[in-house]
């Protein structure tokens, strides 16, 4: 980008301009700071503090019967959310369901459709995915009688931030019944081929789920369209679902009606709920993978958040955050040249997520300075920064600001006061 480009002026003209402007007074900036976590905690709107309260007055009002009367009866809360949801994802409304967190629903997926027979009966996942993916998958193996130590197989990552596709091709053998993979790896923000990989998974006799945490309201996704088996995602990233929110559960239509692995009362058939039988009869959609009774205050501000992405449209989100991602990675290049920052995620279009990762040996002490100074970054392990710009609420003005912030950081050597140790959570 020209410098005469990477000017504030040049940021507050884009403001003038960006279509999706109107919605960042719909969240609760806090003046004076610049949020960049939103990748991993949303900001909190109107909307959703609105559609919470609604739901506590049915409670309030209604008591029991707030199951069936009011304006949003909490027994076909989880249905009716699917509706402004399965856009996001690209699916079919039946396919979808708002239920359980993601490491719940990767168990409840991988106990449905890992199915070893024979000589396959690995399941591959990578060596930079989050956690508890991994504790989930390691404990469906050791379920199923397998140790994981030689059945759940890893791809490795030659530079310990991105996955070479090629790699994960080489991995999908004829020993594999099931892959799991992020759609966006939580760490660089690789952006994965989903549709490719699906294909060439399928085309092994492979079952292929994705996990959407990281992309999920940030880009478009077309899982019915690209013959997902199943996804899973969690709401409180993109989606502003608040801290701890109801997750969801994509299953493909080719799949369904379907019993789950782990059946629960909520699964099943709505017209048989009730009638409290010891026989399981699921619901012939999605909606057959809900296991408990649903949160249903946690299921509340989806209403108002949903909605908002209803308006603004997940293809103008995803063409202001690469905007946005790319002025910050410019700014980098230019204001930030010579300070010791690598810029860690790719840096194509079609490979980027929503987050810019910069790597730096200082990276926990740059994230306390940054704090200090008005900006909330997120720190990750050994030495990651990540910085998400995210469409609805951030400006290309805070962008500007941000990195003119982190310059005199790095100029003055303010990170040197704080210590190098991360807090207990980072």
């Amino acid at each position: 980008m020209h410098n005469s480009l990477l000017t504030r002026e040049w940021a507050e003209e884009m403001d003038r301009q960006d279509e999706l402007a109107r919605f960042r007074q719909e969240f609760y900036v806090q003046e004076g700071t610049i949020y960049l976590n939103g990748n991993s905690l949303g900001l909190m709107s109107k909307r959703a503090e609105a559609s919470l309260f609604t739901l506590m007055e049915s409670w309030k009002h209604y008591g029991i019967d707030g199951w069936t009367q009011g304006k949003r009866p909490w027994f076909f809360l989880a249905e009716q959310l699917r509706v402004r949801l399965a856009p996001l994802i690209g699916a079919e409304e039946h396919e979808v369901i708002v239920t359980g967190s993601t490491t719940v629903n990767i168990h409840q997926l991988v106990a449905t459709f890992y199915q070893p027979q024979g000589n396959r009966t690995k399941i591959v996942a990578d060596a930079l995915n989050f956690p508890s993916d991994i504790y989930a998958l390691q404990s469906q193996l050791r379920l199923s009688g397998f140790d994981p130590d030689t059945h759940l197989i890893r791809i490795p990552s030659a530079d310990g931030r991105c996955l070479d596709e090629g790699e994960i091709a080489r991995h999908l053998t004829e020993e594999v019944a099931l892959v799991l993979l992020p759609t966006v790896l939580y760490g660089s923000g690789q952006r994965l081929d989903v549709e490719g990989l699906t294909n060439l998974a399928h085309e092994r006799g492979i079952v292929v789920g994705w996990d959407a945490c990281h992309s999920i309201g940030a880009m478009p996704h077309q899982f019915h369209k690209w013959g997902v088996d199943f996804a899973v995602w969690c709401s409180y990233k993109y989606v502003n679902g608040g801290p701890g929110g109801v997750g969801g559960l994509f299953v493909h239509e080719k799949h369904l009606p379907a019993t789950p692995g782990l059946a629960g009362w909520f699964g099943s058939d709505k017209q048989r709920q009730f009638d409290m039988t010891h026989t399981f009869v699921p619901a012939e959609d999605a909606g057959a993978f809900q296991i408990g009774t649903p949160h249903v205050l946690s299921m509340a501000p989806l209403v108002g958040s949903l909605e908002m992405f209803g308006e603004a449209g997940i293809e103008r989100i995803r063409a202001k955050s690469l905007r946005l991602t790319q002025y910050l990675m410019d700014l980098v290049d230019t204001e930030l040249a010579g300070m010791g920052f690598q810029i860690g995620n790719p840096r194509a279009d079609e490979q980027r997520g929503g987050h810019v990762s910069l790597i730096h040996e200082e990276a926990v002490r740059i994230c306390k300075a940054l704090k200090g100074e008005g900006v909330v970054p997120d720190y990750r392990a050994p030495d990651v920064i990540r910085l998400a710009p995210v469409a609805l609420y951030t400006s290309f003005v805070e962008v500007w600001e941000a990195i003119k912030r982190l310059k005199r950081i790095m100029t003055d050597k303010i990170y040197e006061q704080y210590s190098n140790e991360r807090g207990v959570v980072a």
